[in-house]
Order: structure tokens, then sequence, then C-alpha cells
């Protein structure tokens, strides 16, 4: 019977936080040199998209031979039973890696299921650290760093992410604690006037634009005081951060 001694180890493996398919930044400013020591060793990869993957792994490690490496794409379109195909190698005892579009995978990423199937079947996780928008947006917005919540993207319906908006809202006030959440980049400017017409005045709201990027935009205001400032939030990939005292 097979042990985890022998099967491949599944390593998690972040990227730069720059747009799906740019890398508009040095991955040497923002990835440890573990991250390229870990992909000049693995050839196997299970990643969101296979086009931006390869223009990743070519940034953080130029000599690494492309025609050497074998990815599977993994999206909401990926059947159940290809995850089965995906480990194949890791059953195999080869190491594989799992590569997000941008930041960590298996955080606001399709990666999880992956690496919950690994946990299923004993496979060592082995996570690398590197940037992550949710906790750096965080870090730099002031709130509540001891209790937060992570709710990911809220409703499209306006009437339902409205009551989505309101809801978080007064969960940050009855638990004293950071909500964040997200939107599709290309709504982001939409998505921030119902969130000004929506909140209380004196919520605090905190908007988290192009983290680490040379476009970096990060500001922690009243929903009052954002009403007064204009900022173009158009294809930036942002994380919004409330709380209401």
């Amino acid at each position: 019977m097979n042990t985890t001694s022998t099967y491949g180890k599944l390593y998690l493996i972040p990227c730069t936080l720059s747009n799906p398919g740019e890398v508009s930044v040095d991955p040497n400013d923002v990835l440890p040199q573990t991250i390229k020591r870990c992909i000049e060793l693995l050839d196997y990869y299970i990643v969101e998209n296979e086009k931006t993957a390869r223009k990743c792994i070519k940034a953080i490690c130029p000599e690494k031979s492309q025609p050497s490496l074998q990815l599977w794409s993994l999206n909401k379109h990926t059947e159940v039973s290809e995850h089965y195909e995906m480990i194949q190698p890791l059953l195999n005892g080869i190491n594989m890696g799992v590569m997000s579009e941008a930041g960590c995978p298996g955080i606001a990423d399709p990666g999880a299921v992956i690496v919950k199937l690994a946990h299923e079947k004993g496979i060592q996780v082995v996570p690398l650290v590197g940037p992550s928008s949710i906790l750096l947006a965080l870090m730099a917005s002031g709130m509540n760093g001891q209790s937060f919540a992570f709710t990911g993207y809220l409703p499209i319906d306006k009437n339902e992410k409205k009551s989505a908006l309101r809801n978080l809202e007064r969960w940050s006030q009855e638990k004293n604690q950071a909500q964040l959440f997200m939107e599709t980049p290309y709504r982001n400017n939409k998505f921030l006037e119902d969130i000004l017409t929506t909140l209380h005045p004196q919520t605090n709201l905190c908007v988290a634009c192009d983290v680490t990027l040379p476009t970096e935009f990060i500001k922690t205001k009243t929903v009052n005081d954002w009403k007064k400032q204009k900022v173009d939030l158009h294809n930036r990939p942002c994380i919004f951060i409330i709380q209401k005292n």
C-alpha cells in the first residue's frame, strides 16, 4: 500500500500581483528566491491559465526550459473527473506545483480543490511565501487585523448586492470585524458607486488597488470622504474593506 513518502509533494507557488498575462514588476522585488528555486526543479504544474502561467514562469526563471513543462489548466470549466487525472504525477512520486493567475494559490482561486484532493490522498502540501492582495490590503488598511472576514465576490444583482453590503456593514459593527470583498475589475467603478450610495457616511472604507505594482493605490477614508474624491478603478485589481465603528 502506498504511503505519503512514495508520493510527490504539492508545492503552492505564489506569483506576482500583476494583471493576468502581464508581469509589470520585477518578480525579484516581490517574490523570495525560494520561489525561483522551486520552479527550477519542477516541470509539472496545475495552473489557472496555461498561457499566463508560462509567462510567469519565464519572468521568474528565464533559464527554465519551456518545452520541458507539462501544464494542466484548472478553472470553472474543469470537470471534477479531470482533477484526479491532474494529480497522477503526484501519486507516481513526482513533485508538482499549483499556480494562480496572481498572488497565492488556493486563496480566492480554484487551486483550493486540488489542495483538498491532495489532503484526501495523503499527499504533502507545501505552501510557499508570496504576496496576497487580501492580507497586504488588510495590513495597510488600519482596520481590525485581529478579527476579519473575506467574502470574495458579492452578488451581481443590484438589490442583492446592496443587501449584502448592508449585512457586511452590520456584521463589521456588531463583531468589530473588518469585512473584505472584491469585484471583477471592469465593474469596479460602478461597484464603488454602489458602496458609497449604500453604506453609512461614517463607515470606514479602504480601497486597495494594484497592490505591489508601480500604480499601487491604498487609501482608507469614511464613505462620506470618499464621495468627495474621484478615483478610476476600471480594470485595476482591487480589494475593498469596510468597518463601521
